[in-house]
């Protein structure tokens, strides 16, 4: 997927304000930023629910204007809030959609029961999905958007209002998902949800991409982990120091307790602890405490 120099307005309003991002095929991007970034108008474009005001966007390489009913073939789209009908049950909802979407009946019917069970909906299949959780609504949502089994899928902050098993339900269904081949564009508010699932990630703010790369690029511009040592000797902060440089930590945060060292940490987090940890003690500095 290919988006070049798009912008979208609303009025005076700019939306979006010239983006470009190339999403590779089989891979998760990830579009983090606050509400009223642009996120959701970028996915509506991509979509081809809305026409961008300028600029250039395709999926697989078909055009999202000009050739729009072969991109909605491609592409399965979740937005922020559960599209299902709370009358009918899950089951019910699934065929309604499979049947929205050119299946035969027979089709609708295998292919809701497959993701029933899938999305460990099974038991719950026959209730109204008014009484599912809204973990479960989330997850019925999602199995909608897969009937067509679509190459590329749109995840629009599908975790917003979860708690964190359901947060890790969906977290799960994502890496599956991953796993199988499919390339999904997530966005999210968490940089948290951002780095445990996305490839590469895209910045937005005011409808520009202000940062873009791996989740350890975009941690290492900002400042990523962080080492904190407690000693039981201040007067042993400058050796300390010298020690914690030659295992791979940065210059000591500037107005610290004369007894305590803040400082940058590479990526290899877990591996600093016990590296610190050894040559402080090889080096006879007392600690009371070590951490990132």
């Amino acid at each position: 997927m290919r988006v070049t120099t798009v912008t979208k307005h609303f009025g005076a309003t700019v939306a979006l304000a010239g983006v470009d991002l190339e999403v590779a095929e089989g891979t998760v991007f990830g579009l983090l930023g606050p509400n009223g970034a642009g996120k959701t108008t970028l996915v509506r474009v991509l979509a081809t629910l809305l026409a961008p005001s300028a600029g250039h966007a395709e999926v697989f390489g078909r055009d999202v204007v000009s050739e729009a009913p072969a991109v909605r073939e491609l592409l399965g789209l979740t937005g922020q809030f559960a599209a299902v009908d709370e009358i009918l049950s899950g089951r019910e909802n699934l065929q309604m959609f499979g049947r929205l979407f050119d299946l035969s009946p027979a089709q609708a019917r295998r292919r809701a029961a497959e993701l029933l069970e899938r999305f460990d909906l099974a038991d719950a299949a026959d209730r109204p999905a008014r009484t599912y959780s809204g973990g479960m609504r989330r997850r019925l949502d999602l199995a909608s958007s897969l009937l067509t089994r679509p190459r590329i899928l749109f995840l629009d902050e599908p975790t917003t209002g979860l708690d964190p098993r359901s947060r890790n339900e969906i977290w799960g269904i994502v890496r599956e998902l991953v796993r199988e081949g499919t390339t999904l564009l997530l966005t999210t508010q968490y940089l948290e949800e951002a780095d445990q699932l996305a490839d590469r990630i895209a910045v937005i703010d005011h409808g520009r991409v202000i940062a873009q790369g791996t989740g350890n690029e975009l941690k290492d511009r900002v400042g990523g982990q962080i080492l904190e040592v407690e000693l039981t000797d201040a007067a042993q902060r400058d050796e300390a120091q010298s020690v914690l440089a030659r295992v791979g930590c940065g210059d000591p945060e500037p107005g610290e307790r004369l007894d305590q060292l803040t400082l940058p940490a590479p990526r290899d987090g877990l591996e600093l602890v016990e590296d610190a940890a050894s040559a402080l003690r090889h080096a006879g500095i007392g600690v009371s405490d070590l951490g990132l």
